[in-house]
């Protein structure tokens, strides 16, 4: 058996979901830009479980299928109220709290961190919260059990508090201009040849099945495939570059990825006189390295909650807080 309470982070290629006792864990690639099957996957969920309740948070508005910000909004949240039935879904806003009619829509608009903030407020104390998924990074600090983050992605990267950087989806020519091989500097080409994925598949940092996203060339995602694309980036294929060399580049990757977070973080922790990170996300190895560089002490949320609940952190985080708030909800909902 699960909670019959459940949270759901939509996202602009992933939607995340998971229970308020952690029982109940899922992530479907769904990307909004691509005929997206958003509809009928939600559909399928609340006929599958029939949720009593249900909490959202959501980034997807900034997918570019939408004219701006408030048409993916509207979007998103028609298509949950169409699935699950307005009356059952509680949404969370960039302040960490759930939406009244007071609100403007906008709040809602990339506020899944604000949840996950929420909840690490209240279990780990004063930290920076670090969440690397599949395509960013979200660094947010919290104080006294209140994120101190700007309340848009805009602020958010203009405050290092953002990093367009993650486990699966990045493109490893955005990391480095150029890599180091036995032959030299090598320049790297700029066309989507290769991502992240591919350079943590080879690592040994994710399992092929962790390799959610689409890959760059539309192949495989076996290991071979991922250094055939990985020797793409240098404008070579696996006949002019060695296995060693590939292994070279995507620790390169690792070190550039690991010190722009680190640097980042500094930042952050400088700012707000921090010195505790708050790990959760399918890279929450990169963390614990940028926290090593950096000698901060890390909190672990796979430590804590176990490694599922760590990719679909937001989700869980949004129907913890439901679960916690449903009386007063339900209070005022009956007024």
């Amino acid at each position: 058996m699960y909670s019959k309470i459940i949270g759901l982070d939509i996202g602009g290629a992933n939607t995340k979901l998971a229970s308020s006792d952690g029982t109940l864990v899922e992530l479907h690639y769904l990307p909004l830009w691509k005929n997206t099957r958003l509809p009928e996957v939600l559909k399928e969920i609340a006929q599958r479980f029939n949720p009593e309740r249900v909490a959202v948070v959501m980034t997807g508005e900034l997918a570019d299928c939408f004219e701006d910000k408030e048409q993916g909004i509207r979007f998103i949240k028609e298509t949950v109220d169409s699935a699950f039935g307005s009356e059952r879904v509680s949404y969370i806003n960039s302040q960490g709290r759930f939406q009244s009619e007071a609100n403007s829509l906008r709040e809602l608009a990339a506020a899944n961190w604000a949840a996950s903030a929420r909840l690490i407020g209240e279990e780990a104390g004063d930290c920076i919260f670090v969440d690397v998924g599949s395509t960013t990074s979200d660094i947010i600090p919290i104080i006294s059990g209140e994120h101190r983050a700007g309340l848009t992605d805009f602020d958010r990267l203009l405050r290092s508090e953002l990093v367009y950087a993650g486990t699966l989806r990045t493109n490893l020519a955005v990391l480095l201009e150029k890599v180091k091989l036995e032959k030299g500097m090598c320049r790297t080409s700029s066309e989507l040849f290769a991502t992240t994925a591919d350079a943590y598949l080879i690592l040994g940092k994710i399992e092929e099945d962790a390799y959610t996203c689409e890959t760059a060339d539309g192949a495989g995602r076996s290991k071979t495939d991922a250094m055939r694309r990985i020797a793409r980036l240098i404008c070579a294929d696996l006949s002019e570059v060695r296995e060693r060399e590939i292994y070279e580049i995507t620790e390169q990757v690792k070190e550039k990825q690991v010190s722009t977070l680190a640097e980042a973080i500094s930042e952050v922790a400088e700012r707000n006189g921090l010195k505790k990170i708050a790990s959760a996300g399918l890279g929450e190895f990169l963390i614990k390295e940028a926290a090593e560089k950096l000698g901060f002490e890390c909190i672990s949320v796979s430590g804590r909650w176990g490694e599922e609940i760590s990719k679909v952190f937001p989700a869980y985080a949004a129907a913890r807080l439901l679960d916690a708030e449903k009386p007063l909800i339900e209070k005022n909902l009956n007024k």
